[in-house]
């Protein structure tokens, strides 16, 4: 509803009047009137008179928005110069002219052609003038004059935005501020109430009031609760004229939401849990979740979990899942069916950011019980240790015991357990274990030095269930014993000077030993007994493990001896006490005077004799023709080589010459013709071995008959004797006749034709008394099968 006011306007006309002036003199209106002056020619001769005139306007007026039939009329134009009789024109020029204002040229009435919009425009200003129609002259000089266009409320109050939104914590006292909105009006507010703006609001009571001057929204209830509503839709209203009836109204929505604050402890939905696991879990495997409930949200509803108390709180663990708020209950140790079944906890939820504010509502947390049962399963043997240490001499017999591991079965039923080692680890068999006691013994001989440790797995498996079994690692440490004697270090060349003086150090040399004692080496060195008392050399024990050769005599000879043979015995310290004998060369060598050896050949002895260089190629000549005849004579004997009987190199067995004679023994003379054992002759004493190639054609040394020998077993001993002590016999027995059978053999038949009639398993530990030669077949049947797999 728009309300108009009307106003009077009023034109005052302006009058004119002529003042004479003088030349000389000038006079200006204080109302800023124009003067007009007028002249006469020069031949005229007449006074120049100036003539007044003034225009007094006030301003314009005129109402918005109008709405009659007819055009507005503003105010009219006048002047005393018009006489009424048409002869002056009126001019309007400046803002509008002849679009929104119009004047009649005659009259000098001014209408409002349109409609005008005072928020568009609040003010126009134009200029008037009067020119006289027949000259075309400036009756009156331009004046400026305003209209102004009077407001009217025909603009509602707008505010600044459509939509507000606003938060506020929830438990707010009343009263406390939320936002501030505002509106604006666009009309006048200089002229009346038509812009002043009032507040109140439509929607959102009883929970907010506005204030109506400043559009401050409040608080009007107190402690609302976020968990009962947490969105509120407000709507204001801003009304102008003051709020009265027909003023002018606008409104906007305000949404309005409550924070959270930490209000809420947490709650468990349940008292008691009940959660299983099986004894086998391992540290850290998840039995189950709680979760307490908390209605806030954000960092206010964090939770943090832990067991205030329990007899399980040393077996169990929880832990809080930031992204679910929940507690995980996780095994801590390792459980046992048998040592117990069920256990209880006592478990804590807390906030995590209590506000002090709300602490007077009571505990931010809450407990429930938690109640694990353990289940019983069948687990693998358990071993008495994490790992074994055996040590072990390493000149332990075989078949000694070096120790024993110990398992069982941890469950009630406490099944039988066997033993076995893991044959991956010991390839070579060296150990073996007892697979009802799991005692540890030798099956071969040691070497500490070949493998100082041996790094074995023991098995452990149930007899019921093969399924269910462990291994335990074994690190047997060989113990060194003093089984290596020392010797010399290094391969030395050791020269003595031809002018060396007695007492002279030639050499200095040192020992190692492969075996490691204790307190370490100790070294002691010393002259073979023969050669104690040494004419040339001594040996001086320097007792830190070297020792000094030394010259006895002035002065040595190449021409005489070129090389002198020293041994010496190196012993250790250690128990028992091990010596060996090492040949030191010394070679006999001329030196300047500062004992820098020159030469040590022998040969060189011959050049200052005076040979010419001609027999010098000559002796060069037979050498190279002597080994072009060696040469050639190793090439014949290769076109004669013949292919050996034995092919295989691993073939050793003894040259026996066999023969289908099958006698009646000894004292059967009639089959077997025994004088020819006797008989030294019968042996080919000049035919080569088939079998082999000799590099060298060894001459078979004759013996004396021995036909008075009547014991053959003793001849055929005396023979090997002879054969052991040949050294140009191969290096092995090889006897071309055998004939005497010798007694009855304290072995017992190997045949298997008896194996049915004996009960139960056959004892074999007696091959192993039999010598290396029956090793194999000990292995192969002796002991116990306490490793099968």
């Amino acid at each position: 509803m728009r309300t108009y006011s009307f106003m009077t306007v009023l034109l005052w006309s302006c009058m004119f009047h002529v003042i004479h002036m003088m030349p000389s003199q000038k006079r200006t209106n204080k109302h800023s009137r124009s003067e007009r002056i007028t002249g006469l020619s020069e031949n005229d001769g007449k006074t120049l008179h100036r003539t007044k005139r003034g225009w007094m306007w006030n301003q314009f007026f005129l109402l918005e928005e109008y709405t009659g039939p007819d055009t507005q009329y503003v105010g009219k134009l006048h002047t005393d110069q018009d006489k009424g009789d048409g002869n002056l024109k009126y001019i309007l020029t400046g803002d509008g002219a002849g679009s929104l204002f119009i004047i009649d040229e005659n009259t000098g009435d001014i209408h409002a052609a349109k409609k005008l919009d005072r928020e568009e425009k609040s003010l126009y200003v134009l200029r008037a003038k009067a020119i006289d129609r027949k000259t075309g002259r400036q009756v009156e000089p331009e004046s400026e004059f305003i209209i102004k266009i009077h407001d009217i409320n025909d603009n509602e109050p707008k505010f600044t935005e459509d939509m507000y939104t606003a938060s506020i914590p929830e438990m707010s006292g009343v009263g406390t501020s939320v936002i501030q909105v505002t509106a604006t009006d666009a009309d006048d507010a200089n002229y009346g109430n038509s812009a002043k703006v009032v507040y109140s609001i439509l929607q959102g009571q009883p929970y907010f009031s506005v204030d109506p001057e400043t559009g401050i929204i409040k608080t009007a209830l107190p402690d609302m609760s976020r968990e009962n509503r947490e969105r509120y839709q407000v709507v204001i209203q801003a009304k102008d004229m003051g709020g009265q009836m027909g003023g002018l109204s606008g409104t906007t929505t305000v949404n309005i939401t409550l924070t959270d604050v930490n209000d809420n402890p947490p709650r468990f939905p349940q008292s008691t849990y009940q959660f299983s696991s099986p004894e086998s879990a391992p540290p850290g495997t998840p039995l189950g979740r709680i979760k307490a409930n908390d209605p806030d949200v954000g960092e206010n509803a964090e939770i943090e979990y832990s067991i205030s108390n329990g007899d399980g709180s040393d077996m169990f663990d929880i832990v809080t899942d930031k992204d679910t708020q929940e507690g995980i209950i996780t095994v801590k140790k390792h459980l046992d069916f048998e040592n117990k079944m069920l256990y209880t906890l006592r478990v804590e939820a807390t906030n995590t950011h209590p506000d002090p504010r709300f602490l007077q509502l009571g505990p931010f947390k809450d407990t429930a019980l938690v109640k694990i049962s353990v289940e019983d399963i069948d687990e693998p043997p358990v071993f008495s240790r994490p790992w074994y240490l055996i040590e072990i001499d390493e000149d332990a017999k075989e078949g000694s015991i070096i120790g024993q591991v110990v398992a069982q079965d941890p469950d009630i039923t406490k099944n039988a357990i066997k033993y076995s080692v893991d044959r991956h680890t010991d390839l070579d068999r060296i150990f073996n274990i007892y697979s009802g006691n799991g005692s540890l013994f030798i099956s071969k001989p040691l070497d500490r030095e070949e493998a100082p440790w041996h790094n074995i797995t023991v098995i452990a498996t149930e007899i019921n269930n093969p399924k269910q079994s462990s291994q335990i690692p074994v690190f047997i440490r060989i113990l060194d014993i003093n089984d290596h004697a020392p010797e010399f270090a290094k391969y030395y060349e050791t020269f003595v000077c031809e002018n060396a003086k007695a007492g002279q150090l030639i050499q200095t040399v040192s020992a190692v030993d492969k075996d490691e004692p204790p307190r370490g080496h100790k070294f002691f060195f010393e002259l073979v007994p023969e050669f104690a008392v040494h004419p040339n050399f001594s040996i001086v024990d320097n007792k830190d493990n070297t020792a000094g050769i030394m010259t006895r005599r002035n002065g040595y000879s190449r021409s005489k001896t070129s090389t002198y043979l020293l041994p010496i015995i190196i012993f250790d310290n250690d128990y028992p006490i091990q010596s060996s004998t090492g040949t030191l060369t010394i070679r006999v060598c001329a030196c300047d005077s500062r004992g820098n050896m020159q030469s040590c050949s022998a040969e060189a002895l011959l050049l200052p004799a005076g040979l010419s260089t001609g027999a010098l190629v000559a002796i060069l000549l037979c050498i190279i023709i002597l080994l072009v005849l060696v040469v050639l004579f190793t090439a014949l004997k290769r076109q004669r080589k013949k292919e050996p009987l034995i092919i295989s190199k691993d073939d050793v067995r003894d040259n026996i010459v066999t023969y289908n004679d099958e006698g009646g023994g000894e004292e059967d003379t009639q089959a077997f013709d025994i004088g020819t054992l006797r008989n030294p002759e019968a042996r080919e004493e000049s035919k080569m071995r088939r079998d082999v190639i000799p590099e060298t054609i060894f001459q078979i040394r004759r013996t004396a008959p021995l036909w008075e020998n009547i014991d053959v077993q003793d001849f055929i001993h005396r023979r090997l004797k002879e054969n052991d002590l040949d050294p140009a016999a191969p290096p092995y027995d090889s006897l071309a006749t055998y004939a005497y059978e010798g007694n009855d053999s304290i072995a017992n038949s190997l045949s298997s034709l008896e194996s049915l009639t004996t009960e139960g398993n056959q004892d074999y530990d007696y091959l192993s008394d039999w010598g290396p030669r029956f090793k194999k077949l000990a292995d192969m049947y002796g002991g116990e099968d306490s490793d099968r797999d």
